[in-house]
């Protein structure tokens, strides 16, 4: 995988955002000619700087995707584009929809434009669970955004731009997630919030989402989509889960209420990663499923059958991949999970 990005000139879009900056970082240790850091807010690039430190072949620049003529700026003489930007908070994109939209759809509009007038090589679009049979704003606009990349070839010509999506579920410890607000409450001496007990939600770390994000960029032919497999919990576990981790590590005995409070608007009880009639085209990996373009570009020699495009694939099974559906990680594994994540601070002093 180092070898993908070494010498090579790397934009990241939201390149200050939890996966963006784990991305960002990532990616200095292959070595790259340069890596581009695109987002909107001065005081997250600085505070990144200063973590990353001095002598890194690395340029921070404020913009935002929605802004097409500084984006192409931005992307001038780049080989590889990691799409991260986006408004992922499902109740903030209920309730400014336009917005949503925006960054969401007219944000990667943009990224693709821009990519094919700078002749880029690869896009690596970012996207979610809630992308797959949408119910919420959110999920609808990244699920648009999905298909505008798998279209893009339709305004392609004779460009050389190749791009793909990767879909993953609820990374532990990125910012705005459930974990660390269920520390921040432990820590406060606040009842947990919990939605729903049996509320279930696909989970991963910080750095397995990153490392899976790298392979897709490797492994990636043209306008696929890579959904990442990942154990799932109910929300009530994982609750519970972040008491009994917070009391191994300061070797205390805590006492936390669990308060329902419901669901949000827009939350459904359960995500669905890839739906039966992706699978029915879809390849399977041990560790991700790789859907393939419904649409083939004239001339370009790939048969569905034709599994050794992609090393150890097979045909997966036709099947919802739903949280619903797959076994829930017991207790004990969901605590020392969180414990051996060094992104969650459990430390109440």
């Amino acid at each position: 995988m180092a070898n993908e990005f070494k010498n090579r000139r790397i934009l990241v879009t939201g390149g200050t955002g939890s996966i963006g900056a784990a991305i960002v970082k990532a990616l200095l240790k292959t070595e790259p000619r340069q890596v581009r850091v695109f987002s909107r807010d001065e005081t997250k690039q600085f505070e990144l700087m200063h973590a990353i430190g001095q002598g890194q072949p690395i340029n921070f620049l404020i913009g935002d995707v929605r802004d097409k003529e500084r984006l192409n700026l931005a992307m001038e003489n780049i080989d590889v584009v990691f799409h991260a930007a986006a408004l992922k908070h499902v109740l903030a994109c209920e309730r400014n929809p336009f917005e949503a939209v925006k960054t969401n759809v007219q944000g990667t509009q943009n990224v693709i434009d821009c990519a094919y007038a700078n002749q880029v090589d690869k896009v690596i679009m970012i996207s979610t669970d809630k992308a797959t049979d949408p119910t919420n704003v959110m999920g609808c606009t990244k699920l648009l955004a999905e298909k505008l990349i798998l279209a893009s070839f339709l305004y392609k010509g004779e460009k050389r731009t190749k791009f793909c999506c990767v879909r993953f579920g609820n990374v532990l410890a990125s910012r705005g997630s459930v974990v660390p607000l269920f520390v921040n409450q432990i820590k406060c001496g606040l009842p947990l919030t919990v939605t729903d007990p049996k509320m279930t939600r696909f989970i991963m770390s910080i750095h397995e989402a990153v490392q899976l994000v790298f392979k897709s960029a490797e492994l990636m032919k043209n306008r696929e989509i890579f959904v990442l497999k990942m154990p799932v919990v109910t929300i009530k576990d994982l609750a519970q889960a972040t008491v009994l981790a917070a009391q191994e590590k300061n070797k205390v005995k805590l006492k936390v209420p669990i308060k329902i409070i419901g669901k949000s608007d827009g939350e459904r009880m359960d995500e669905k990663l890839l739906t039966a009639e992706e699978a029915a085209g879809a390849l399977e990996l041990d560790d991700m499923f790789i859907v393939m373009p419904n649409l083939l570009e004239p001339g370009s020699g790939y048969k569905f059958s034709d599994d050794n495009s992609y090393p150890g694939a097979r045909r997966a099974k036709v099947r919802d991949y739903s949280s619903k559906l797959v076994k829930k990680m017991p207790l004990a594994a969901i605590k020392k999970l969180l414990l051996s994540n060094g992104d969650l601070n459990f430390t109440l002093h």
